[in-house]
């Protein structure tokens, strides 16, 4: 079954909103790196989406006009098949991403970026109803602490282990980033 990897809002608009941080970030972009040349080393065709939403003004970091929906400094650079902006969480709604990936015979999508329980999740959701085997390759997302109903905070490590909960055997298989490069690879070999 051929595979694709989505590299989902990993733009620098991020580094504009209060709550981004830098803890985790040279963790989960060793991951991501290291999805993303593994990919690039078998042949697995790796898509962009980028996230654009808000008044279309500079001072807007998710505006294009802003210049930072761009790729976030630290991600390995990349020729990607295929550049998507999305304007919604799911990056296969209003894009297009959906007709290219059927025109491309893709049966299974490797899920990694930024945020893991908002786009990531959503995405992998929508992709998993839609028909979609999708390999949620959690090391390889990235998320923020949150302040939940209560004031307290809920760290990012939590939010993204109740993504994993929610996901795993429903709507994605959870991978490492070993896993996800063997399943990938071992599916183009069947096709080929």
């Amino acid at each position: 079954m051929k595979s694709c990897l989505l590299v989902i809002d990993v733009q620098a608009s991020f580094r504009l909103r209060p709550y981004f941080s830098e803890a985790a970030l040279p963790a989960y972009l060793a991951a991501q790196n290291a999805l993303i040349a593994g990919c690039v080393a078998a042949g697995v065709p790796v898509v962009r989406v980028l996230h654009s939403d808000g008044p279309e003004v500079a001072g807007n970091p998710f505006a294009l006009a802003s210049g930072h929906v761009r790729a976030l400094d630290g991600l390995l650079g990349f020729e990607a098949a295929a550049t998507f902006i999305k304007h919604r969480h799911s990056a296969l709604v209003g894009t297009g991403l959906d007709v290219w990936l059927t025109q491309q015979g893709i049966g299974r999508l490797l899920v990694s970026g930024i945020r893991t329980e908002q786009c990531c999740e959503t995405t992998t959701r929508h992709a998993s109803d839609l028909g979609w085997q999708v390999d949620f390759v959690l090391e390889a997302t990235h998320t923020f602490d949150m302040v939940q109903p209560d004031g307290q905070v809920l760290p990012a490590a939590d939010i993204a282990m109740r993504t994993a909960t929610v996901l795993q055997g429903r709507f994605a298989t959870l991978c490492t980033v070993a896993q996800a490069l063997a399943r990938a690879e071992a599916g183009a070999g069947a096709a080929a």
